[in-house]
């Protein structure tokens, strides 16, 4: 049996918010750990291979040798050259390098509720790269997280920051639409517990509590002590607050499609939780610390000239 010592992971986006949290994991379990990525720190920890598309023979030999693929790649919106479509393509010369390397199974983070017919290209995409998991030839295990909640991760620290700074905070609809989240360390410890099986699985990652979209907010503003006035606004009056704050801050905040996945109820599950971890309880020990900085999408993931998490 390969000990842990000798087993080598890849992991895509180790120095993102999922990808790093799983690949903490792994070098705590003593596993050794490559991770794909085109955005790596200086001073990497961990070996670096270009996660590039284009050259499919360099991507399957840096994965040659790999037990386990955990696949976080993904976009959340289409930005210069990049889009849903071109990312499903990129998943697929991904998983066919796998394929060629010998690489055994795939640990790949999708998104709850993905459909095929969805009008939603995220979720379309999403049901893509799904099957493109599903029709290889490696072993796969498909969890599906509905909202990431963490240090580091970009949605509810954002909440709070703009709960901080403004005086008013839009929620589109009437914010009935239900959310899940589930604590990052809480995915990551499931990643890696099906990385270590070999029975196909697709499960959803969720956590414990579920909320409506308004009393998410309404928890956020209450943990971090915001006197900010929640109205509640037709959905295209939101996608306009939403923009003309990007241009405020520079940064893509919420698109259309995220607007209308949210109200649409696709970020929950019907599924018993796979994570115990308290947003309520997280957000009680973190008070000072979330949305202290505003968290840019386009520096982190999109923006070359600038050093990434």
């Amino acid at each position: 049996m390969e000990s842990r010592s000798s087993r080598l992971s890849i992991v895509t986006g180790a120095f993102g918010f999922s990808g790093r949290c799983i690949t903490k994991r792994l070098v705590t379990l003593g596993e050794r750990v490559r991770t794909l990525t085109n955005h790596a720190p200086r001073s990497a920890a961990i070996d670096v291979a270009p996660l590039d598309f284009g050259n499919p023979q360099e991507l399957a030999r840096s994965m040659t040798g790999a037990s386990v693929l955990y696949n976080t790649y993904w976009v959340r919106f289409a930005y210069g050259e990049t889009n849903h479509r071109r990312a499903v393509e990129h998943s697929r010369a991904l998983v066919s390098a796998a394929e060629r390397a010998g690489v055994r199974r795939i640990v790949h983070v999708s998104i709850t509720n993905p459909s095929p017919d969805s009008p939603l290209s995220y979720f379309r995409g999403k049901a893509a790269v799904e099957d493109i998991v599903r029709s290889s030839s490696l072993s796969y295990a498909i969890l599906r997280p509905a909202l990431l909640f963490g240090s580091g991760d970009i949605l509810i620290n954002n909440i709070a920051w703009f709960l901080r700074r403004y005086p008013i905070f839009a929620i589109p609809g009437d914010g009935e639409y239900g959310v899940q989240p589930v604590f990052v360390e809480d995915l990551a410890t499931l990643a890696i517990e099906c990385g270590h099986k070999q029975e196909n699985a697709v499960l959803d990652a969720v956590g414990p509590e579920r909320y409506q979209f308004k009393d998410l907010v309404g928890l956020i503003r209450e943990s971090i002590h915001s006197h900010c006035r929640l109205v509640f606004v037709p959905p295209f009056v939101a996608c306009l607050t939403t923009w003309i704050l990007g241009r405020l801050v520079n940064d893509q905040v919420l698109t259309r499609e995220e607007i209308s996945g949210l109200m649409a109820n696709l970020l929950v599950s019907n599924q018993p939780p796979s994570g115990n971890t308290s947003l309520r309880e997280w957000l009680r020990d973190n008070c000072n610390d979330v949305g202290g900085k505003y968290a840019s999408e386009l520096r982190r993931h999109y923006r070359r000239d600038t050093s990434r998490a």
